[in-house]
């Protein structure tokens, strides 16, 4: 559940400490001011879907580049909440600095420069990017953007990570996986309230339709009876308009249920503390048909749900084993 890095210094301070960043989050490139006298710590946390990470170092500069994800199968975002001083963050088109009272969302499945000129203590999170398309939509539309937390539920949200954390080591396994569903149900909460997450390729008008049609989705997916008809009521437009709406996002209104439907079928399936059935686990969640739900499973992620939940354990054991060795 949690592994400590030491302070590095020396010889291999810098070396050392790409190590650790790259068993805490995934690979990316470092560089330093003085490679050989760098130090600092680094703490992670597992709460199930959510990784919490507390570092203290001297500046550094991190790049990921696309030679770091070309085979990784599931993308992840960083949240990374500045403590002491400000940190700046470039991917795509967009750069960004963020500092105390506020949280920068990085993506990782697309190349980035993140760096801070001066020590630094800093909360990060990882999330998978999957887990928050399921509850907000896509998380492209989310690179670079910083967010105030110095008040409403995103403050309610940082302080929620520290308070958390805080008790950590006092609470079950199955408390510390309840616990960083309600961080990344406050995450998605507090990046969903600004409109700047609305989709821009479309008008501002649609991009709100559009956006409270998903969400009144994401809001009923137990309900088997969900189709294009129901939401269109619900959100007070013709099927046809919504229809339209949908074809300007590329995606058909069928198309978007079933994914969102599988994207928490699939989280759940990896919950080592979850005991219910595959079948039960698709029946919750709105699927009428088990073998339907295992060819869509498959074709959506590449391999059947009972590979989800052995892979799932597999993982577990071996972090198990990393923390006795830590």
């Amino acid at each position: 559940m949690k592994y400590v890095v030491d302070t590095i210094g020396g010889p291999a301070g810098g070396d050392a400490w790409q190590a650790a960043v790259t068993e805490a989050y995934f690979p990316l490139d470092t560089e330093y001011r003085n490679r050989r006298e760098f130090s600092g710590t680094l703490e992670t946390f597992s709460l199930g879907l959510v990784s919490v990470s507390k570092m203290r170092c001297d500046a550094v500069s991190y790049r990921r580049h696309r030679r770091h994800f070309l085979n990784e199968r599931d993308a992840s975002l960083l949240i990374t909440i500045p403590e002491m001083s400000e940190v700046n963050f470039s991917q795509g088109s967009r750069t960004v600095n963020c500092g105390p009272g506020g949280f920068l969302v990085e993506r990782g499945d697309a190349p980035y420069e993140f760096w801070h000129g001066k020590p630094n203590a800093l909360w990060v999170l990882k999330v998978p990017s999957s887990s928050v398309r399921a509850r907000i939509g896509s998380a492209e539309r989310l690179s670079a953007l910083s967010f105030d937390a110095t008040q409403g539920v995103a403050a309610l949200f940082l302080d929620t990570v520290r308070t958390t954390i805080g008790h950590v080591d006092e609470i079950t396994e199955v408390a510390r996986e309840m616990m960083g569903r309600h961080i990344l149900e406050m995450l998605c909460l507090s990046i969903v309230s600004d409109d700047r997450v609305l989709d821009s390729s479309i008008s501002s008008i649609r991009a709100g339709h559009l956006h409270r049609a998903e969400q009144y989705i994401r809001d009923n997916l137990k309900n088997s009876g969900l189709g294009p008809q129901a939401v269109a009521d619900a959100c007070g437009i013709s099927l046809r308009y919504l229809q339209v709406l949908f074809q300007d996002s590329n995606q058909s209104i069928n198309g978007f249920i079933r994914d969102a439907r599988l994207e928490l079928c699939s989280e759940e399936l990896m919950s080592v503390t979850n005991i219910s059935s595959v079948a039960e686990i698709a029946y919750r969640w709105g699927f009428a048909d088990q073998s339907q739900f295992c060819k869509h499973y498959r074709t959506r992620f590449g391999c059947a749900p009972t590979d989800t939940r052995r892979e799932a354990a597999n993982r577990a054991g071996r972090a198990s084993t990393s923390r006795e060795r830590h």
